[in-house]
């Protein structure tokens, strides 16, 4: 292992990429078991609670935090040590056959990482971004069949059983006073509140199912939303086809006993994790 580029114990400089890089896989797989709930029928409001989860629950939030901060070190670190190993030998052998030695997965890291690193960007603008920041983020809908031949549109509300027809809603500008059959107000993006006597009654979800979905099926980009997508897991399947089997290598794991099973694993995640990764988009954009 490489001496660490930012940090200079005996232990960090040996372990930390290493460390890292195991952590995000686990965090790949976590992350991974959420999206495949966009494959499934009828999953809007499992997939609206999951995103929830992700952003409200105190020990994810802790855990998102170390994940970002793993994603910097990663990437960071990978490419200066990238730097460092060049001005370390900055001639190049008079002969050189690198193809016999190393993958090109092995040979191409740093640029894997950073296309990785391009594409996490892109996604948490997106989406995570919208989630948390975007005023004008949707709230979950669902139509109900109020009477024979008649449906209306209802807020879903976070407790079990919680609808509001969407059009007893105050919209922007809109007063009690001149609107008097409107009795309710969305207040701080997802309070649904009494309009009247301003009490909170109940809390909306955001739809960042319908955010998805339009994404991956917009006329105009969609379809190259979906095709960079799919190119980004490939870029990850390369990156981590050398990268899991090299952290356990790193931690000093290697041994004739385990390192075939290691080796085994290493290329199943980096094929199954991706492959599951990039169906989604291409499932979401082509079916009707």
């Amino acid at each position: 292992m490489a001496k660490s580029a930012l940090l200079k114990s005996s232990i960090a400089k040996k372990y930390w990429m290493a460390l890292t890089g195991l952590f995000l896989c686990l965090f790949l797989v976590g992350h991974l078991a959420g999206n495949l709930q966009l494959l499934m029928p009828n999953s809007r409001l499992q997939f609206n609670q999951y995103a929830l989860f992700m952003t409200s629950n105190p020990i994810v939030k802790i855990l998102s935090y170390v994940t970002y901060i793993s994603i910097l070190f990663h990437a960071i670190d990978g490419i200066i040590l990238t730097v460092q190993n060049k001005k370390a030998r900055p001639i190049g052998y008079a002969k050189s056959d690198a193809g016999a030695n190393s993958s090109l997965p092995s040979r191409s890291m740093a640029v894997l990482g950073t296309l990785i690193l391009v594409f996490i960007a892109t996604h948490m603008v997106n989406f995570w971004a919208r989630m948390h920041f975007d005023k004008k983020m949707p709230l979950m809908t669902h139509i109900i069949e109020v009477s024979p031949g008649i449906k209306n549109v209802f807020y879903v509300g976070r407790n079990d059983g919680q609808y509001y027809q969407v059009d007893q809603v105050l919209k922007e500008g809109e007063s009690v006073e001149s609107n008097p059959q409107k009795q309710l107000i969305i207040k701080n993006g997802t309070e649904l509140h009494n309009a009247q006597v301003n009490v909170k009654i109940a809390e909306l979800y955001k739809d960042l199912h319908l955010i998805t979905i339009d994404f991956f099926k917009d006329k105009k980009y969609g379809l190259y939303f979906t095709l960079f997508y799919v190119f980004s897991m490939l870029v990850l399947g390369f990156h981590l086809w050398h990268g899991f089997q090299s952290a356990f290598q790193s931690l000093g794991l290697n041994s004739p006993k385990w390192t075939p099973t290691i080796k085994f694993v290493s290329k199943a995640f980096a094929v199954i994790v991706p492959l599951l990764f990039a169906i989604i988009p291409l499932y979401i954009h082509f079916s009707k």
